[in-house]
Order: structure tokens, then sequence, then C-alpha cells
């Protein structure tokens, strides 16, 4: 299996149908080859920010264009919290670069 890395996908669809969100998380909720981990959204905007997990940037986009999901951007994106700041974080990096699953 392929090294997972974290991303954040950024859709943005004003007066999107809440129903066809939904369809579409379905849909991605059974794909294999990347992990859907969660989605913050702002309905009043129609953007919605989806955490990710996958080999590449390249596979969420043909993952998207299978299932017809648009999108304005995809970040490889690393999390950070309070508690890491500083010392600490440098040890973070070090021991997350070599986990099998990134941040999870």
């Amino acid at each position: 299996m392929a090294k997972m890395r974290k991303f954040m996908a950024v859709h943005n669809n004003p007066g999107c149908d809440c129903k066809v969100i939904q369809a579409n998380w379905r849909k991605l909720a059974k794909v294999e080859s990347a992990t859907w981990v969660r989605t913050y959204i702002n309905e009043d905007k129609g953007m919605r920010y989806c955490v990710w997990l996958s080999p590449d940037e390249q596979e969420l986009k043909k993952i998207f264009d299978e299932i017809g999901v648009t999108y304005e951007s995809i970040l490889p994106v690393e999390e950070t919290i309070p508690d890491l700041w500083g010392e600490g974080w440098e040890e973070h990096l070090k021991k997350e670069a070599v986990a099998d699953t990134l941040g999870i």
C-alpha cells in the first residue's frame, strides 16, 4: 500500500443542494485508493474544506473527476496543535515522516 499523505480539498459550490453533497459523500466513502477523513462546511458561502489521506494529489483529482465532484484546489497539509508548537513540533514532524498514516 502506498504511503498516505494528508490533503485539504477546497470545494466552492454556492447554492449547491445539500442532498447532492450527501449523495457524493456516500460515493466518496466507498473509495479504496484514498480515505476521506472529515469535512468542514460553510453552507452560507457554499464552501467545503475536506481532509483526505491519499498517496498523492493526482489520485484525489482522479477520484473527484470520476464522481463529478468539482474542486477549487487540493493542497498537501500538516496538522499542528498548540502542544506541538516549539521544540516538540520538529520531533513530531520526524515521527510523522516515517508513519504509515499521517496525522490520524
